[in-house]
């Protein structure tokens, strides 16, 4: 069991039309045994940084450890190839070969790696690889008779049966339909859970990243934004930036009349952390954190709102809530409150606060 570390890693991709930075200064470890991810949009960096960790892009400097042992430095210059790093890949395509049977493609970097092992330990590697992803009897079938699912299952395998120090997964199950993603979420996590497997784990779906992740590093324009545990980045996003990417969020503006009380678009709102009166502010809701009332309950930070669309989505409706000054999202689990006049509260210590210096995006009145 190895962890890994990152430190001031930078790449930049040099085209006809310029130069793009990739990757800036990002610093980040993950520790033995720890299931991390990475997460952020199209573009922002994050299996750039999965392909430089694994030695399939070689970056502009910085340094790169396996354990103790560094696989990459600008100084002194070092850089160890990819089938010498000890990694096990599991890529987006599966890379599973169609004319092989299920035995030989999970065989194949045993059989035709730098170390070549004898058969007969390679069946037995090969054994039990697939009966860690639950594919044992299946091992003569031919690679196209399998299903989505089966074969991210082998390309686990021969993950697995290299006995890599750690695994690298850069978006192993965008291919899959919903209900089969989130059944071999699950089983990914429980495997490396169970085996006690260093991963590092690439995706862009923050529900993905939150079912699976110890811990979440979310990447945005080449730089880390936030590491820690999925509820940490939710509930206390250090950047209005980590608040959107994580889930809907109401944005209020507002400025400090006294302290402890701010005037947004809504009215005077009750919030922790607001000290300095005549600062200006940014105040985040999410839609979970509005309760709403058919009546009025006397509460600070109660409003009075239209109910002006309502969404069912099975275990929850949306409602858009129409005031003078804002338009809000809240999220109702429960009983349906329809259409029409509602009171609705938000209690005070579940706005997030951020201060001038950062930037949030607001939505429209």
């Amino acid at each position: 069991m190895t962890g890994l570390s990152v430190r001031g890693l930078t790449k930049v991709f040099r085209t006809k039309s310029g130069s793009v930075h990739a990757l800036r200064g990002i610093d980040m470890r993950v520790e033995p045994g720890e299931f991390c991810v990475l997460l952020g949009s199209s573009g922002s960096g994050k299996t750039t940084l999965l392909r430089c960790v694994a030695g399939l892009e070689k970056p502009d400097s910085g340094e790169i450890r396996l354990g103790d042992r560094i696989v990459f430095s600008d100084n002194p210059k070092t850089f160890v190839s990819a089938e010498d790093r000890g990694f096990g890949m599991v890529f987006q395509s599966y890379a599973i070969w169609p004319h092989m049977t299920v035995f030989e493609n999970v065989a194949l970097p045993l059989l035709h790696g730098k170390r070549k092992l004898l058969r007969q330990e390679v069946r037995g590697r090969v054994a039990h690889a697939l009966r860690l992803v639950q594919l044992e009897g299946l091992q003569d079938r031919p690679a196209p008779q399998l299903s989505g699912g089966q074969q991210q299952r082998v390309a686990l395998a021969r993950a697995l049966a290299v006995n890599a120090q750690a695994l690298l997964m850069d978006e192993p199950l965008s291919n899959l339909d919903a209900r089969l993603r989130e059944s071999v979420r699950y089983e990914i996590r429980e495997l490396a859970k169970k085996l006690n497997s260093t991963v590092l784990y690439v995706t862009h779906d923050q529900v993905e990243a939150m079912a699976l992740a110890d811990r979440i590093l979310l990447i945005g324009e080449g730089r880390l934004l936030q590491s820690g545990r999925p509820h940490e980045l939710y509930e206390k996003p250090i950047d209005p930036a980590v608040a959107e990417f994580l889930g809907t969020m109401n944005w209020l503006s507002g400025k400090i009349r006294e302290r402890g009380f701010v005037q947004t678009e809504l009215g005077l709102l009750r919030v922790h952390g607001a000290e300095k009166v005549g600062s200006e502010l940014l105040l985040g809701i999410r839609p979970e954190d509005i309760r709403l009332k058919p009546v009025p309950s006397g509460e600070i930070n109660e409003f009075r709102g239209e109910i002006v669309d309502n969404t069912y989505l099975g275990d929850h409706r949306l409602c858009k809530l129409k005031t003078p000054g804002k338009t809000m999202v809240a999220k109702l689990v429960g009983t349906d409150m329809g259409y029409g006049t509602v009171h609705f509260q938000v209690p005070e210590e579940r706005i997030v606060v951020f201060h001038p210096n950062h930037k949030g995006k607001e939505e429209s009145k």
